[in-house]
C-alpha cells in the first residue's frame, strides 16, 4: 500500500508495477499529484505549484523514458540560465562567471577580494553549522544577502539562518568537508567528473531544468496511465494505518461516508509531516512529535497571465528578491520566457512568490490585499505602467516547503527506528531526501527498491 498520490507515492508505485510488485495507493484529495496541478485559460497554461524541475540524477531521464509514451519532456531554453537578483530597487544579472563576478555591483569589493582565500580557508567543524554562518565564513555578508539568501528564498522560501547545510543543500555541505573549499572543490569535482566512466551518462541528465510539454500534470496523468487508475484510491479521509498480524490495516472514510478498509503486507508514506500523527496512531507521542515539529514554509502563489507584456524584457529564468531588499514578493518567475505554449504570442506568463518563513503574515492577507501588492511590486519591479492581467489566480499552500534545520538528526533517526519496530513500514515523503522534484523521484524509486 502506497499512502499519498504526489509525486513521490505515483513513482514508487511506477517502479513497483515496473516490477510486478501488487500494490494499491491511496489518496485523500479527489486528484492526484498533489501540489502539481497545471491549469490552463485560453492562450495560457500555469502551474499551481511547482513549475520546473532539475534534472540533477539520472533516474530523471529513466522515468521519463519509461513514460514517453504518455509525456513529453521539455527542457527548457537557454534563457533560464540567466537569472537576476535585486538591488536597491534594479535588476543585476547573477554573475555566472569569474569576470562577472568582478564586475557585478551586488558584491562588495572586500568581500570580491575576500574570495581569493576561499580556497584557504579550513573547512568548519560543527556540523549543524547553519547556512549563514558558513557563507559569512567563507565568502562574507555580501555573498549571504546577495547569491545565497535569494537562492534560498526562490528554493526553501527559507531563512539561511535556520537551513543547515549538512541536511538542507548536502551538495554544497560535501564540497567544503571533502575538498576544502567551495571553489577548490568545484574545480577538483569537474576534475573527477571528466575521468569519471560514466561521464556520458551524466552529461545526458545533467543539471538542465525541465517541465512537461502541457504542464507538469501531464506527468501526474502519464504515471496514473502507467500504474493502472484502478489501482487508485482518491478521496479518502480520515486515513489510519494500525498493525494487525503480520501486515497493516488501513482504513478510511470515502466521500459518501462510506469506510474503506484495506489489509496490507506493506505501507509506504508518502504524506507530509504534520499529517503523520493522524496516520500512525500507533507511534508514542515522543516519537512522533520528533517528526511531526517539522517546520512548513507558508506560501503563497500568484499566477498572472498578459495578453500584451509591456514590461521589461522577459529574457531570464525570473528575478530573485533578498530579503534585505524589504519587498512584499519573494520573486518573479517567468516560465513563458523558457517554457512554449506558456502564453499567448506578445503576451507573458508570471508567477509571483509570496510569504516564507519570515514573511507568514502575508498567508492570511485577503485576496485584495495580496492583489494590491502584487500590482504594486510588478508594476515597480517589471516598468509595468498599466495592470491590466488576463489570469490573475491566487494559491495559498500552509505546509509548502519543509525547512531542513538542525532538529533534522533527530527526526531521521526516529524514521530509522520506526522503520526498525515496524517491519514492513517505510516513511518517505519530502520531510526527508529533498525537496526537488528530482528527489522526490530518486525517494520514490529507492523506496520501491526496498520494497523488492
Amino acid at each position: 500500500m502506497v499512502v499519498g498520490a504526489g509525486l513521490t507515492g505515483l513513482t514508487t508505485a511506477h517502479y513497483l508495477n515496473k516490477s510486478g510488485v501488487d500494490f494499491l495507493i491511496i489518496e485523500k484529495n479527489d486528484v492526484a499529484g498533489g501540489a502539481i496541478q497545471t491549469e490552463m485559460a485560453g492562450e495560457f497554461t500555469y502551474e499551481k505549484g511547482p513549475s520546473t524541475g532539475v534534472m540533477s540524477n539520472e533516474t530523471v531521464q529513466e522515468l521519463f523514458n519509461d513514460l514517453s509514451a504518455f509525456c513529453t519532456l521539455e527542457r527548457a531554453a537557454d534563457s533560464v540560465n540567466k537569472r537576476y537578483v535585486l538591488k536597491s530597487g534594479s535588476w543585476h544579472a547573477l554573475p555566472s562567471g569569474l569576470m562577472t563576478g568582478i564586475a557585478t555591483p551586488l558584491f562588495t569589493l572586500k568581500d570580491k577580494l575576500r574570495l581569493l582565500g576561499e580556497p584557504f580557508r579550513k573547512a568548519g567543524t560543527d556540523p549543524n553549522e547553519t547556512l549563514a554562518q558558513l557563507v559569512k565564513r567563507r565568502m562574507g555578508d555580501s555573498f549571504l544577502d546577495y547569491a545565497i539568501d535569494p537562492f534560498i528564498l526562490g528554493v526553501y522560501a527559507g531563512d539561511p539562518n535556520l537551513l543547515v547545510p549538512r541536511f538542507a543543500l548536502p551538495k554544497l555541505y560535501n564540497l567544503e568537508q571533502k575538498y576544502g573549499s567551495f571553489m577548490g572543490g568545484a574545480i577538483k569535482m569537474g576534475r573527477e567528473k571528466r575521468c569519471d566512466a560514466n561521464q556520458k551518462k551524466e552529461k545526458k541528465s545533467g543539471n538542465r531544468i525541465f517541465s512537461v510539454r502541457g504542464g507538469l500534470s501531464q506527468l501526474i496523468a502519464a504515471l496514473v496511465k502507467s500504474i493502472g487508475e484502478e489501482r487508485l484510491i482518491p478521496g479518502i479521509r480520515d486515513l489510519v494505518v494500525v498493525p494487525d498480524g503480520d501486515g497493516y490495516l488501513v482504513e478510511g472514510l470515502r466521500r459518501d461516508g462510506l469506510p474503506v478498509t484495506v489489509k496490507a503486507k506493506k505501507v509506504i508514506s508518502t504524506v507530509g509531516a504534520h499529517e503523520l500523527s493522524a496516520l500512525l496512531p500507533f507511534v508514542p507521542n515522543d516519537q512522533i512529535s520528533r517528526i511531526t515539529n517539522l517546520l512548513y514554509a507558508r506560501v503563497v502563489q500568484v499566477a498572472i497571465g498578459f495578453s500584451r507584456w509591456d514590461g521589461l524584457p522577459l529574457d531570464a529564468f525570473g528575478g530573485l528578491i533578498p530579503f534585505s531588499e524589504k519587498r512584499d514578493i519573494l520573486g518573479v518567475l517567468f516560465p513563458s520566457a523558457f517554457l512554449s505554449q506558456r502564453a499567448p504570442q506578445g503576451g507573458a506568463m508570471l508567477s509571483v512568490f509570496m510569504g516564507g518563513v519570515r514573511r507568514p503574515d502575508i498567508f492570511d492577507q485577503t485576496d485584495s490585499q495580496i492583489r494590491e501588492m502584487v500590482e504594486r511590486e510588478v508594476c515597480d519591479l517589471m516598468q509595468l505602467k498599466n495592470f491590466n492581467p488576463t489570469v490573475f489566480k491566487i494559491f495559498r499552500y500552509r505546509e509548502a516547503i519543509p525547512q531542513y534545520g538542525a532538529d533534522c538528526e533527530s527526526r531521521f533517526s526516529v524514521v530509522e527506528k520506526l522503520q526498525r519496530d515496524y517491519p514492513g513500514l517505510i516513511i518517505g515523503g519530502n520531510l526527508r531526501n529533498g525537496i526537488g522534484m528530482a528527489d522526490r523521484i530518486l525517494q520514490g524509486k529507492t523506496m520501491a527498491t526496498s520494497v523488492l
